[in-house]
């Protein structure tokens, strides 16, 4: 397979820390709003209005990051070929004529919009819905912009630039938030996204300014229709995937005000868990892997050394949630959550897990896709998998409430990303299914192991403790079954 020459080389382990930790910064400060959020407005309609706005927003915004894998590859190729800028301001005038109609139309329609969010709910909890897509959809397409700009940045293997862009944006939309708060209610954390979209979109630009990334001829045809299928291409399965959580929240309203808000909190420790690694590694794979070419039997082994470096610290936190989730979520995040509240949320975490493993290798094969040009087959696979959620939401919802709904997004987003690794090859499924079943088991029976005993003999803050130290020992034991290989082979991507 054909390979492409890059500048330079840095190391897969020094720009997947700083990616990395640009994303655990962006999760704080998302959970920093998430909690003044649930100390300021509690657990009411309103809250469950904005968060069911909010969804919306993550849908984009997950959309937005996810381009930011599906682009790379061939902004890649463009800067081979010394036409980087033209390509990226392509992509950018297609993002626009996307953007400008729909901003338009949710401004038009956000009163209805609202109506169907929240279903059931209070009139109020409509009214806040459609106050905040206003601002949160073209605060989302911002993103989706500076998504694209650090997308150029990673073609000319910088990733620093982007990882300040994001966290600064992050770090200042709470502070406005707070700052906001008190004389705008809870709207005021939309504003406040807005801004960190702004922040993002202005660092990442600059940035790929600096580097001379926007420059040098357009293309001789703009082809903004196929850059348009290419964003409906690469958009179409994190759209799904964040469908199916969209879903969830508006089946979990039927069960009741404050529902909505327990998922959505407990939906946002689980993605906190296994976002920051996961995320990061299909970032920083993207550029080498294009440039080194990929072929089933690497594909395969790729998901799983990836995913065993994305769920290793998985385990002791969702075990350490189990036990003493009630006093975490009641500290956090106020009185409301507090006592069974709180432990619902903590539970709900952890009937979360199928969906963090599907999530995990869903961003980890997500790029590999676009590596080996296998798109074709991707808009079928998400409205597929967004078709199964619905009866198996409405049928566990009936079973289980809100357990129910959480086991009933996992087995959806598996479906998903099973079919996504599908795509790339049947020897790349059959692989990645054993490997990943592998780590299920070490990663599963030491958490069900570690944390189970020391449940048995201990109150639930020692036994969180003592299961934490045991989990270290029996992964550190087994790491010869894929955890020692998984290190190596992260380590080495960019060489």
């Amino acid at each position: 397979m054909e390979t492409i020459s890059a500048p330079r080389r840095r190391s897969a382990v020094r720009s997947g820390l700083l990616t990395g930790l640009a994303q655990v910064v962006i999760a704080l400060a998302a959970a920093g709003a998430g909690a003044l959020l649930a100390h300021k407005f509690g657990r009411t309609a309103e809250t469950d209005g904005f968060l069911g706005a909010y969804a919306v927003y993550l849908v984009l915004v997950f959309a937005a990051q996810s381009f930011r894998m599906v682009v790379v590859p061939d902004l890649t190729r463009a800067a081979a070929a010394g036409r980087l800028g033209g390509e990226t301001r392509a992509f950018a005038v297609a993002i626009l004529s996307l953007a400008v109609p729909v901003c338009v139309a949710v401004g038009l329609l956000a009163r209805p919009l609202g109506d169907v969010l929240t279903g059931k709910l209070p009139p109020q909890a409509a009214h806040v819905a459609a106050r905040a897509l206003v601002v949160l959809v073209p605060a989302a397409f911002g993103q989706l912009l500076a998504a694209l700009a650090a997308g150029a940045l990673a073609a000319l293997d910088s990733y620093g630039t982007a990882a300040l862009g994001f966290a600064l944006g992050g770090i200042s939309g709470l502070v406005v938030f707070a700052a906001l708060a008190d004389a705008h209610g809870v709207v005021a954390l939309a504003w406040g996204l807005s801004v960190n979209a702004v922040i993002a979109l202005t660092v990442t630009v600059a940035g790929l300014a600096r580097r001379h990334g926007l420059g040098g001829p357009r293309p001789q045809r703009l082809e903004l229709g196929p850059k348009l299928w290419h964003l409906v291409q690469g958009s179409a399965v994190p759209v799904a995937l964040s469908g199916c959580y969209l879903l969830t929240l508006r089946l979990a309203a039927y069960l009741g005000v404050g529902r909505v808000s327990s998922f959505s909190y407990a939906y946002l420790a689980a993605s906190t868990i296994v976002g920051a690694t996961a995320f990061s590694l299909g970032l920083i794979s993207s550029a080498p892997l294009t440039r080194r070419g990929i072929d089933p039997e690497a594909a395969g082994r790729h998901v799983v050394d990836a995913a065993w470096v994305s769920l290793v610290l998985a385990g002791p936190v969702a075990g350490i949630v189990a036990l003493v989730g009630g006093r975490i979520m009641g500290v956090l995040l106020g009185s409301a959550y507090s006592g069974s509240v709180g432990r619902q949320l903590g539970h709900l975490v952890v009937y979360l897990a199928l969906w963090m493993l599907a999530w995990v290798c869903f961003a980890v094969t997500f790029p590999l896709v676009f590596v080996a040009d296998r798109r074709r087959m991707l808009v079928p696979l998400a409205a597929a998998g967004f078709l199964v959620a619905i009866p198996l939401g409405l049928g566990l919802r009936s079973l289980w409430g809100l357990d129910g709904l959480a086991v009933a997004l996992g087995l959806a987003a598996s479906v998903i990303a099973a079919g996504l690794i599908a795509t790339l090859s049947l020897r790349t499924l059959a692989i990645a299914a054993a490997g990943l079943a592998r780590l299920a088991l070490v990663i599963g029976g030491a958490t069900a192991l570690a944390f189970g005993c020391a449940s048995l003999f201990l109150s639930p803050v020692p036994a969180a403790v003592a299961g934490a130290v045991v989990y270290v020992g029996i992964v550190y034991a087994l790491r010869s079954l894929g955890l020692s290989e998984a290190w190596s082979y992260v380590r080495g991507l960019h060489h």
